[in-house]
């Protein structure tokens, strides 16, 4: 990977800012950065943390600086992924499987390392979903589902034009190899590595023995279909609900032309990650000791 070493600019950094520890350690982050002579942006919805410089702009940065837990990460993206701007995660959640590094007492020593010696890009898939006429970017997962008012639906999965299943469930759900260790690895389905060049694609809860997860190639195009009588469904893109879904409406899917970049002070170990993070192979571990 080209390392990267970020001339003087401004810095982005994207907060949870209802939680204490993450906003300690954005203003413990806000120093790392001028110390290191770059200037401060923040959103107009954290404005109020009082840490930015005057006259800087978020989508100007040179390295976003996320601090909190995985889902200040993803919503981050939403920002940095159309300007092309790496993410640096601090972690102050609970897992931080997406995070670079975690602010555990404000240790920033890693921040400052990256400011000082520069970084590598990792680059990962996105999706791309589009309905009624509007595009919703993910860094993990694409989801249809029923809410919990509505009765199981009928959805049907196409694959390059081609009907793959018409499936009774409560949802189906579309993930990168980023996503494929979050909501999708918990309804069954299996681990990607990012470096495969691939998509997962699981129903959930579905109402038939058979059903399994598909892994297609990244250049599918996914058609996910809404059966005639569907009532109370909705698209969620990382998350987020960003709109209902009526009878007869198809969500279609792509890979991303847009992908999201990572800043990495080192390259990623991805098995040592899921060993700390998921514990990935620990029943073995705990076999050998014993």
């Amino acid at each position: 990977m080209q390392r990267i070493r970020p001339e003087m600019g401004t810095i982005g950094l994207f907060v949870d800012a209802t939680r204490e520890h993450a906003r300690s350690t954005a203003a413990a982050a806000a120093r790392t950065i001028r110390e290191a002579g770059f200037r401060v942006a923040l959103g107009e919805e954290q404005r109020g943390l009082a840490l930015a410089d005057d006259g800087t702009a978020l989508e100007e940065s040179v390295l976003l600086v996320t601090i909190g837990g995985d889902g200040t990460l993803l919503r981050a993206a939403q920002i940095a992924g159309p300007h092309g701007i790496p993410l640096f995660g601090i972690n102050t959640g609970r897992l931080g499987f997406l995070t670079e590094t975690d602010g555990k007492g404000e240790n920033l020593s890693h921040l400052a390392a990256i400011l000082r010696d520069g970084f590598s890009v990792d680059e990962r898939v996105a999706l791309r979903a589009s309905v009624h006429g509007r595009h919703h970017l993910a860094l993990n997962e694409i989801v249809v589902r029923r809410t919990q008012d509505s009765h199981m639906t009928p959805f049907g999965i196409f694959v390059d034009g081609k009907e793959a299943a018409v499936v009774p469930a409560d949802g189906v759900v579309v993930a990168t190899p980023t996503g494929s260790t979050g909501y999708f690895l918990s309804a069954g389905g299996p681990i990607l590595s990012p470096a495969v060049a691939a998509l997962g694609i699981i129903a959930l809860l579905p109402h038939t023995l058979f059903t399994r997860p598909l892994v297609v190639p990244d250049t599918s195009e996914i058609a996910l279909l809404c059966d005639a009588e569907t009532v109370g469904v909705v698209l969620e893109a990382d998350g987020r609900s960003v709109g209902p879904l009526h009878a007869g409406d198809r969500v279609e899917i792509v890979r991303s032309p847009i992908n999201v970049r990572f800043a990495r002070g080192a390259p990623l170990d991805f098995f040592t990650l899921l060993e700390d993070k998921l514990r990935w192979n620990a029943p073995l571990k705990e076999r050998e000791r014993g």
